[in-house]
């Protein structure tokens, strides 16, 4: 399969003040169109900093990040957001969805952003993926109407609306119970299956780990080990997220 996103010695340092912080020491990482990888480490591994560069939120400061066959560093900031609109989604942490709109327009947005979808083509795309994770009925909800695993499914719905060839979801199931958070996974590894969509986490979560076809674990802003689920030691990952209160769904 080929390579939808290629990283060659990738650096990543920032400026505090006077001080340099290095968040990526000479990661080199080939993605490979279609698959599952979950991208794993403690805390200031680097893992945030690796899905940003990714996901053209950031650029290396030193090596080469590729996404689709384009170089980043060498694209304007116009480049970089038309690249970003169609051809990445992003399922975030803390969802990031716009609590003035309804689960509908959240979905839709990215298609408006995009231009060049008919109103029904929309109303298509977004009803068939609400119905796909379970959210139909909840269309004028606005996001504080709901719980926790049901604004994780409107992400995940507003993530693939566009029909994204690469999806890059950091911690996303963080702060759900232990069910919502194995049928958010169950739901992006049966995307994953179907429409063949790249999926790469940022996690702690030994469940999604599990999944992954490869585990790439950092340590100290390098590439520590990569490999299958059972090779890589997940001494860094959480165990299965406790059951919380306002969390279901």
């Amino acid at each position: 399969m080929p390579s939808i996103v290629s990283i060659r010695d990738a650096e990543k340092s920032y400026n505090l003040g006077k001080v340099i912080v290095p968040a990526l020491r000479g990661v080199s990482l080939e993605i490979e169109a279609g698959e599952f990888m979950s991208i794993a480490g403690p805390s200031g591994s680097g893992k945030t900093t690796l899905l940003n560069l990714i996901g053209c939120v950031d650029v290396p400061t030193a090596g080469s990040v590729q996404v689709d066959g384009r170089e980043v560093t060498k694209l304007s900031e116009r480049e970089l957001t038309r690249l970003r609109l169609h051809t990445i989604g992003f399922i975030f942490q803390s969802f990031n969805l716009v609590n003035v709109l309804d689960v509908y327009r959240n979905v839709e947005l990215p298609l408006l952003l995009q231009r060049v979808h008919t109103a029904a083509e929309r109303r298509t795309r977004v009803m068939d993926l609400l119905t796909t994770v379970g959210l139909r009925e909840f269309v004028k909800h606005r996001p504080s109407e709901l719980s926790g695993g049901q604004r994780q499914r409107v992400a995940i719905a507003r993530a693939l609306v566009s029909k994204p060839k690469l999806v890059l979801a950091d911690e996303p199931t963080a702060n759900l119970d232990s069910v919502t958070g194995q049928n958010i996974i169950d739901l992006m590894k049966a995307l994953n299956r179907e429409n063949h969509t790249t999926f790469v986490f940022s996690t702690h979560d030994a469940r999604v780990m599990a999944h992954a076809q490869r585990i790439v674990r950092l340590a100290d802003g390098k590439l520590a080990e990569i490999g299958e689920p059972g090779e890589v030691s997940t001494r860094d990952s959480l165990p299965p997220i406790a059951q919380s209160a306002g969390s279901h769904g």
